[in-house]
């Protein structure tokens, strides 16, 4: 079929946050992207309050990093997680946390790997989704973005897929599309999976629960309780302070006729100002997608994963996803990407939410562990009460806080045995939940370091492949011609940094636009060509 038969390269249907931040990177590597949502315009609701610290290194990578920022808390706003009685007394446990401004005095004063180069932001969804919309809309290349449009069918053959969609206006206007891909990124309840016939496999809790969306201008400046961003109530329930203070979200397993005012006014505790916008109803559920592509269509974000929000891991997997898959299309589309480019995504990226998975089911189960440990003593005056206190704070703070210390999980994932990863000995694709153990093991992000001239590593890498010199005299001409005649980009960086060699156990590194390790050495490789055509997916085999 001719190019002119096409009228996209990519298809995205969805546009949340992941159907957005894969517009925008598809759009910026020359990819012709149209994204299509059948609502009439962006979230209005904050389903989402967390963006971790893998996907605001993304969003450092993408130039809008500070505008998220600017978005959500304030860098000076406490982040601490609180157990309290009302929002009007003393907590009865406080889980402290550095405050944005002050984990990134701790960024600028670590340089062994352990830490991420951004910190997490707390920023709502309904503030980040129009600011994601504004730059696939305004700011970036070969974008088209269309709201009231909802994806009804879709057909594909060997050379690209048609897709029909309906616009939601009432007018049930009818419009058909052809492009060579289409990724569904339409949520839990993806039209695209289910038409494709994939089913999620996992479980779901047997109870619905409530978030009762609400807004309040001065209940946050006038509680008693310290400032923090969750609040976890004795009696039940859990309240989150979105980005602008002034929203707040109450999750609850209540029944969905209960009078929520009256119960946000007995958890408050003093009279203020409760304006409820919305209750909606969800089912928490642990649920992983078979498989993530049939043919010409993909699937990204909750369309193939499905986690509890405790840990945040959520919205924040699919933006890995978005990632992943978004230079993959391009070098498709392109022409220098061989067959597996695209058959790695789902090798990559469905381990990565089965133990994204696994990490929201332990955190949830801290999550429900401490209330079990509430005995009628917790009520009591005197000495006994105050023991009995006392232990249940010490076992809210270790249990409850799983889920808000998962910074390995976010951000140390590794895609060790990728076919497009060389293979080192005993390189596992195993990382922890809980901490960064650095290293320079190929399949892994390549940690932050700081530069001798105190620039930040990331900072200095190219947004296509990176040939990374770290002592300044490799010649790279073999693995330049290999690039050159494959027709992929690379750029190559050349740095004196020994600090980053015995860290990361390597002088020369091949890194992918995902900043994900696709080799490392010693020294000039014996087989350059084979590693070029490893990492660019054309199934070329390389041992270390």
């Amino acid at each position: 079929m001719s190019e002119e038969a096409f009228d996209f390269d990519v298809i995205i249907a969805g546009a949340g946050p992941v159907g957005l931040t894969m517009t925008i990177d598809l759009g910026r590597r020359g990819i012709r992207t149209m994204i299509m949502e059948r609502d009439p315009s962006t979230a209005p609701w904050p389903k989402m309050d967390r963006s971790n610290a893998r996907t605001m290194e993304i969003y450092r990578r993408m130039g809008i990093v500070d505008r998220i920022r600017a978005l959500g808390y304030p860098g000076d706003n406490p982040m601490d997680v609180l157990l309290v009685r009302t929002m009007n007394e003393p907590p009865l446990a406080q889980i402290a946390f550095p405050c944005v401004d002050e984990k990134r005095a701790l960024v600028a004063a670590t340089n062994d790997g352990t830490i991420p180069l951004e910190p997490y932001q707390l920023v709502s969804q309904n503030a980040i989704e129009p600011l994601l919309r504004e730059v696939a809309e305004s700011e970036t290349p070969n974008t088209t973005v269309r709201y009231g449009l909802e994806l009804s069918s879709i057909e594909q053959d060997e050379t690209g897929v048609t897709v029909k969609a309906q616009r939601t206006d009432g007018s049930g206007e009818v419009e058909t599309f052809r492009a060579r891909y289409l990724v569904g990124c339409d949520g839990g309840r993806s039209t695209v999976r289910k038409q494709l016939g994939i089913r999620l496999t996992g479980v779901s809790a047997p109870v619905d629960m409530r978030q009762v969306i609400f807004k309040s201008k001065d209940l946050y400046d006038r509680m008693a309780v310290p400032k923090g961003r969750h609040y976890s109530f004795l009696s039940g329930g859990s309240l989150v302070a979105q980005g602008s203070r002034q929203e707040f979200t109450f999750h609850t397993p209540l029944p969905e006729d209960t009078d929520f005012r009256k119960v946000l006014r007995e958890h408050i505790g003093f009279d203020c100002e409760i304006d409820i916008e919305h209750v909606l109803t969800w089912r928490p559920h642990l649920r992983l997608a078979e498989r993530y592509r049939e043919g010409r269509v993909l699937l990204a974000g909750d369309s193939v994963h499905l986690v509890i929000p405790t840990g945040g891991l959520g919205m924040n997997t699919g933006i890995g996803d978005a990632i992943d898959l978004s230079w993959k299309l391009a070098g498709t589309i392109h022409g220098w990407g061989g067959s597996e480019l695209l058959n790695s995504y789902e090798l990559e990226r469905r381990p990565v939410a089965q133990r994204n998975i696994e990490a929201s089911g332990w955190a949830a189960d801290g999550a429900a562990y401490w209330p079990a440990t509430i005995t009628r003593e917790v009520y009591e005056f005197g000495p006994v009460g105050e023991a009995a206190r006392e232990r249940l704070g010490a076992t809210f703070v270790r249990q409850h806080g799983r889920m808000h210390g998962m910074v390995g999980a976010e951000t140390c994932y590794s895609y060790a045995g990728s076919t497009l990863v060389a293979h080192e000995p005993g390189n596992m694709p195993h990382w922890e939940f809980s901490r960064i153990v650095p290293h320079g093991r190929p399949g892994i992000r390549i940690p932050h370091m700081w530069l001798k001239d105190g620039r930040a590593l990331q900072d200095v890498l190219g947004d296509d492949y990176t040939l990374l010199d770290l002592t300044g005299t490799y010649d790279s001409a073999e693995m330049e011609s290999a690039f050159a005649e494959i027709g992929a980009p690379l750029d190559v960086v050349r740095l004196d940094e020994p600090h980053v060699r015995d860290t990361l156990k390597g002088s020369v590194f091949l890194l992918r636009p995902d900043l994900h390790i696709a080799w490392r050495g010693r020294g000039y490789p014996e087989k350059a060509w084979d590693i070029v055509r490893l990492a660019t997916g054309h199934g070329a085999g390389y041992d270390a």
